[in-house]
């Protein structure tokens, strides 16, 4: 007699969901290359070739790409969008050199406000920044979408909400390099801004719209008044004057937050969704091909939300991977959500009940 053999993620392949989710928070998240994995396999005694892994990590995209829809559909669902985008570089097979891709962020989170929804992110690849890429990325939403100043994100039926901390940004540089005393005063008028911020964190949206409209409303409408006073003062050609132009040409989205309790002063949402990629990709250098960017940008939609939900990202993409290989129905795939896995568990658990003394 001979016990069957477990399902396994890879048809006919050796590895079983927790050394391929490894190999993948390792790599994406932790910025751990392929070859430098393969070393450290090896010094342990166990030969995995860097291709044989990179071949697993094709399969792992695969078997996610049912939940990466599903959550891509949960954002674009949403009234309220931060998004972010960051170069990477991709191999450009033949011509001696790499290319210049794109990975965005679509990220939805409403505990500022108290929203119901729970947090997400949605990433996509693309091989260039055109400005037909969020086009596409965003066909169908309707709704607030906070960003930077990126043309490619005025698009119609969506309202352009701009970034506070990129305005602040500008100041800082100023002051870091010159002491000014104008870059100081800005700062401090932004500071006052974000204290009012601090304070209303968590709040309902009411709350957070009737705080804004009695602190933060008179604030801005002196800061506005300030920018165009120094900005007449000043050369459009230095960089203070730079700094003052870009804050009042793009006042109307910058000043927006106020208007809305759902809104946010800044985009650091999307902005910390992208920066994991910005550490990793210091050490993998490039992907193989947009293939690999496309792989990417899947598995980091499903390891950031685990994260945003408060999970452990290895330990909740072994579960789902395990489950998805042994058959578990596709009409259930949003009991594995990230934001679901937590109580599949729990109900699984009640109904198995204690183990046997």
């Amino acid at each position: 007699m001979q016990a069957p053999a477990p399902d396994l993620p890879i048809l006919k392949g050796r590895p079983g969901p927790n050394l391929i989710a490894h190999i993948a928070i390792s790599k994406y998240y932790d910025g751990l290359p392929l070859y430098r994995q393969s070393k450290i396999f090896e010094r342990e005694g166990v030969e995995i070739e860097r291709m044989v892994m990179a071949d697993w990590m094709g399969h792992l995209a695969w078997w996610i790409a049912p939940l990466v829809e599903m959550i891509g559909a949960y954002v674009m669902s949403a009234l309220v969008i931060h998004a972010d985008d960051t170069p990477i570089k991709v191999l450009a097979p033949g011509k001696g050199r790499t290319a210049t891709g794109r990975l965005w962020i679509y990220a939805v989170d409403e505990r500022p406000w108290a929203g119901e929804r729970a947090p997400a992110a949605f990433y996509r690849y693309s091989p260039d920044r055109k400005g037909e890429r969020p086009a596409e990325h965003l066909a169908g939403f309707s709704g607030f979408l906070q960003a930077d100043a990126y043309a490619g994100y005025s698009l119609p039926g969506i309202t352009h909400v701009q970034c506070m901390a990129h305005a602040r940004r500008y100041f800082f540089d100023v002051f870091d390099a010159t002491k000014s005393p104008v870059a100081q005063e800005a700062l401090g008028r932004i500071g006052a801004l974000y204290a009012i911020e601090a304070e209303i964190n968590g709040k309902s949206a009411d709350v957070r719209l009737a705080e804004r409209q009695a602190r933060a409303v008179p604030l801005l409408t002196a800061f506005k008044a300030w920018l165009e006073g120094e900005r007449r003062r000043l050369s459009l050609k230095s960089t203070l004057g730079k700094a003052l132009q870009y804050s009042l040409s793009r006042w109307d989205a910058l000043a927006r937050y106020a208007s809305d309790g759902r809104l946010a002063i800044d985009n650091n949402v999307a902005e910390r969704g992208v920066r994991t990629i910005a550490v990793t990709r210091k050490n993998f250098l490039f992907l193989g091909s947009d293939e690999g960017g496309l792989r990417a940008a899947h598995i980091y939609t499903v390891v950031e939300t685990a994260r945003l939900n408060g999970l452990n990202p290895q330990a909740y993409l072994a579960d789902v991977i395990d489950r998805m290989a042994k058959g578990w129905p596709r009409s259930r795939l949003a009991e594995l959500l990230p934001w679901n896995w937590s109580a599949t568990k729990t109900i699984e658990a009640t109904a198995t009940g204690p183990p046997a003394d």
